[in-house]
């Protein structure tokens, strides 16, 4: 069955214009038949304006006549034309220009060593290269491992410094997630000691060598 573009208001407007069972509206439209009577009644869909599935080229008016004539007559949807245009475009694979592409394996260090968080499906998508690129040069059975030196992608041009912000902003802030809902906490750095306390240290200093200066000369 194709699916309808905005089901509640092909619904709408089919309640209102037509002389079809509930049965009939919700079958085309994808919806229980109650909710089909919900908006009958006026409880359902009450700020929603039809849309005129004829127009928008997803009911054929041959269709609509059938059913209205035979109450068990079930309507074949259409596809519309505008149904496929609102359809989500899948991106295609980043191209990299041949001159770049030597490239990519030090981008890929520069990801391993610096950003181990960052996912290998996410090197391999703002770098476009392929998964056993990236395993090969983490392992180091690159062909060329002996000349891979870890460069960031901005400066060799394979992606722009937002894009690179966004992918490691993106990877820290999941491994941060997880670690929280494994219990992880990371380990507090060393931390620098208050400056009333250095400060303490170094006026008790000389005071404890003129001490030890006095019981040197009560000595002698």
């Amino acid at each position: 069955m194709t699916d309808i573009l905005m089901p509640k208001a092909t619904a709408v407007w089919l309640v209102d214009n037509t002389s079809l069972t509930f049965d009939q509206i919700a079958d085309f439209a994808g919806l229980h038949p109650l909710e089909v009577k919900g908006i009958a009644d006026g409880e359902v869909a009450r700020d929603i304006r039809g849309a005129d599935p004829i127009a928008n080229g997803q009911l054929s008016r041959e269709e609509l006549d059938a059913a209205q004539q035979d109450s068990k007559y079930r309507m074949i949807a259409q596809k519309s034309r505008h149904a496929e245009l609102l359809k989500p475009v899948k991106k295609a694979p980043r191209y990299t220009p041949v001159s770049r592409r030597q490239d990519r394996p030090d981008a890929i260090a520069w990801f391993v060593r610096n950003h181990p968080e960052v996912t290998d499906a996410q090197i391999a998508r703002i770098l476009g290269t392929t998964k056993a690129t990236i395993d090969q040069v983490r392992n180091r059975t690159h062909w060329n491992s002996a000349n891979i030196k870890p460069v960031d992608p901005v400066t060799l041009g394979l992606s722009t410094q937002l894009e690179l912000d966004a992918v490691v902003r993106k990877a820290a802030d999941k491994k941060a997630k997880d670690d929280a809902r494994k219990g992880i906490v990371e380990p507090a750095g060393p931390t620098l000691r208050p400056a009333s306390e250095a400060g303490a240290v170094e006026h008790d200093a000389p005071e404890a060598a003129s001490r030890e200066d006095e019981a040197e000369h009560a000595e002698d």
